[in-house]
């Protein structure tokens, strides 16, 4: 036999070997392990109603969480941020240079109107006032003689004149003199605290060099911004709840004092303003706040939670509950807040909503509730608020 042949036949050997394994595999996969059991009549098909439904075996009620409506106080309101600021705030620097002589004050301590908080030496200034009222003296002087003189017709209406200048001369020289000296010394503008100053008794400053800031902060200033879509609601004396990270827990209430006319161009913001009374001095200037602008106060609002809603391509729905049974009901929503959501058309009060399980139900399907209808909670120190933001899905305002 040649090598072709014997090439040939192992060739073949080989393939009606694989073609055989591959056979015995086949068969022992397809036999069952164990013996095989007897079917149970009717165990293919399934009930009505049944798993093969889509539903609970046996036609049983699904099981669902609910919620009751409820009918609360609700605010129309907008949140937004901002930042305090003193009544009066200013940093006190001299006009003139000068060496530090006297500091008349703690650091921050409060200081009233008018005070003596620093005072620079003086002496040239002082010298310069007293040869000015040196000068005045002699000038008034000489004007008394010259009037008399001229009265008596010994002397020219020029003489006169030129003594009168003089005198007003004179007179200047001593205000300029006294307005040297009274720049050497810095007064506080307005009553309030003082900072934490920077310069020492001894100290030589510059003019306009920074010596320590005074605040206002009796009453605080606070700046926010709205979207302009809250233009037309927005009118000076509303009134605003405050709120501060630093103090939890506290409301303070403020009132819109202004309105800037000019509208951002670039985040389409309106600028406000609104005064905070701070006697007790709790807030500082500079401080984080939390602003709520209330708008109007609405009664017997019926709120739902939010994962009651179902959305629709048309009108969104709810499954209420109804003697056991779901009944697809349509609403029209309005406001949102929180996790809740404001409807205006379709339920009542103490209706029950289902809550969870709505993907499992259709329209007249028999459900049982897992626990009684939780209502809705609310706050009870402070009414229901909602933002001025229609929910998703939602069919109109509520207004």
């Amino acid at each position: 036999m040649s090598g072709r042949m014997k090439r040939l036949l192992v060739l073949f050997l080989a393939v009606v070997g694989l073609v055989g394994l591959a056979y015995y595999a086949y068969m022992s996969f397809r036999q069952p392990v164990g013996p095989k059991l007897p079917a149970t009549p009717g165990a293919a098909a399934a009930k009505p109603g049944g798993a093969a439904a889509g539903g609970p075996p046996g036609g049983q009620p699904t099981r669902v969480e609910t919620a009751r409506v409820l009918a609360a106080e609700l605010a129309l309101d907008a949140t937004a941020v901002g930042s305090l600021r003193s009544n009066e705030s200013v940093v006190l620097r001299p006009e003139t240079a000068g060496r530090i002589a006297t500091i008349n004050f703690r650091d921050g301590v409060a200081v009233s109107k008018g005070s003596l908080l620093l005072a620079l030496d003086a002496a040239t200034q002082a010298a310069e006032l007293d040869q000015a009222r040196a000068n005045l003296g002699l000038a008034q002087a000489n004007h008394q003689r010259t009037e008399d003189l001229f009265a008596r017709k010994f002397i020219s209406r020029q003489a006169l004149d030129n003594a009168q200048a003089a005198l007003k001369v004179q007179e200047a020289a001593l205000a300029l003199a006294q307005a040297r000296l009274d720049k050497t010394r810095i007064r506080a503008p307005f009553s309030g605290i003082v900072g934490i100053r920077n310069v020492s008794v001894g100290d030589y400053v510059k003019e306009g060099q920074e010596l320590v800031n005074i605040e206002d902060i009796g009453t605080l200033k606070i700046d926010f911004r709205l979207p302009e879509s809250y233009l037309s609601q927005l009118k000076p004396g509303q009134r605003l709840e405050v709120s501060s990270d630093a103090l939890p827990g506290q409301l303070f209430t403020a009132v819109l004092d202004a309105i800037n006319p000019l509208v951002e161009a670039g985040g389409r913001a309106i600028a406000l303003r609104a005064s905070l009374p701070n006697g007790e001095g709790r807030l500082r200037p500079g401080m984080f706040v939390r602003v709520r602008l209330i708008f109007q106060q609405r009664s017997n609002v019926l709120l739902i939670p939010e994962q009651a809603l179902i959305p629709d391509s048309k009108v969104p729905y709810v499954y209420r509950v109804v003697e056991g049974k779901a009944k697809r009901t349509p609403v029209k929503t309005g406001l949102r807040r929180d996790a809740q959501i404001q409807v205006v058309e379709g339920l009542s009060a103490d209706d029950e909503v289902v809550t969870a399980g709505q993907m499992k139900l259709r329209d007249g399907a028999a459900v049982r509730a897992a626990g009684e209808g939780a209502a809705v909670a609310q706050p009870a120190a402070a009414p229901a608020s909602a933002s001025s933001v229609p929910a998703a899905g939602a069919g109109g305002q509520g207004k």
